[in-house]
């Protein structure tokens, strides 16, 4: 399978962090904080976590603090297929393909709950025949991107589907709110909108040569309740603890080393690191473990410090980087975690 085209999209409205802190002062909300709460969001959006700017769904920002479940959905059903689309449309471009042309549509979030899915929407703005196989694929977190392309492979290695259509699209800010809890509030100072999109093909594209080689995940359920969400009086809510980064660390690390095994490859041969950029503390515990320097990591650095962690379609913004950066060709590493919990690798061949 060859990844022949990359897409991505963002809200229009781009908010610094210090744009959110300012606005979370001057609102009656944060007047009703604990103080506990108050520190972690100070702390959050004003110290050096990575983070500079985030794109949300908001035409202001304080409507972050419309937070009725009704509001919630209402944003997310307004935003997501949008967002989808638009990532769409911007890898049919990429890799020169008619709409028409695709088999298969696979569609990853985790941040709102539609029925029909997604796919029905997408599908229909993008103008994609209605015998287009439509597959939702829900509850995967940040880590969707990879297990989504790993589905995307079965299906074009069948021989029953030439081109498929891969989107991740989140809109984190369909689950804001605040309360006292430390994993709620710091999600609602880390996360960002936005929406990735792949085209698979059997045969490569015009384009630079991406080759699927081989994908490998890693399932821990004993690790599920360390990164997830619950729902609560109608809302999702992110559970986030400290133990992940040296988890996703480790999980990630496993994945590779079992990966790397089954190819016959020497870690030697890695030239790229495609990382989720789940957090600043994430890349910092993915450099230790892989023993990594800046460089291999700057890419996830600057989209989350440009875009926040937009959970599942950030890797693809990275991916989408290092291609248009025409970094050195080889054998790259591209990898994704989440909830689960759960670790997703792929190696890549670029030409």
């Amino acid at each position: 399978m060859f990844i022949i085209g990359l897409g991505t999209a963002t809200p229009p409205h781009r908010y610094s962090q210090q744009e959110c802190w300012t606005t979370l002062k001057s609102s009656d909300r944060f007047g009703a904080m604990t103080p506990r709460a108050k520190a972690i969001m100070k702390k959050v959006l004003t110290g050096d976590n990575g983070i500079a700017t985030r794109h949300l769904a908001l035409d202001q920002l304080n409507q972050a603090f419309e937070t009725t479940p009704d509001a919630l959905h209402a944003r997310f059903a307004a935003n997501a297929p949008a967002l989808a689309t638009q990532a769409a449309a911007r890898a049919l471009a990429d890799s020169k393909t008619n709409p028409l042309e695709i088999d298969a549509l696979l569609i990853s979030t985790c941040t709102g709950y539609l029925c029909p899915g997604l796919t029905s929407y997408t599908s229909e703005r993008l103008g994609l025949r209605p015998d287009v196989l439509a597959l939702d694929l829900v509850g995967q977190g940040c880590g969707a991107a990879l297990p989504n392309l790993q589905t995307a492979h079965a299906l074009v290695t069948s021989g029953n589907y030439a081109r498929v259509l891969s989107i991740c699209v989140e809109v984190c800010s369909a689950a804001f709110y605040l309360d006292d809890d430390a994993g709620v509030l710091i999600s609602a100072c880390l996360f960002g909108d936005g929406a990735g999109a792949a085209v698979l093909s059997s045969a490569a594209g015009n384009g630079r040569r991406v080759k699927w080689k081989r994908g490998g995940t890693l399932l821990k359920p004993a690790d599920r309740d360390l990164l997830r969400f619950e729902q609560k009086n109608g809302m999702l809510r992110n559970i986030l603890t400290p133990e992940v980064p040296a988890l996703a660390a480790r999980h990630c690390e496993t994945v590779f080393a079992e990966t790397l095994s089954r190819t016959n490859t020497q870690r030697s041969q890695i030239s790229g690191w495609i990382f989720h950029p789940g957090g600043r503390d994430v890349l910092l515990a993915l450099r230790e473990k892989f023993q990594l320097s800046a460089a291999d990591v700057q890419r996830s650095e600057t989209v989350l410090r440009e875009h926040g962690n937009m959970s599942s379609p950030c890797v693809l913004f990275v991916l989408q980087a290092a291609l248009a950066d025409h970094a050195p060709g080889g054998l790259w590493w591209m990898s994704s975690f989440g909830a689960g919990f759960s670790c997703h690798g792929a190696l890549l061949e670029v030409e």
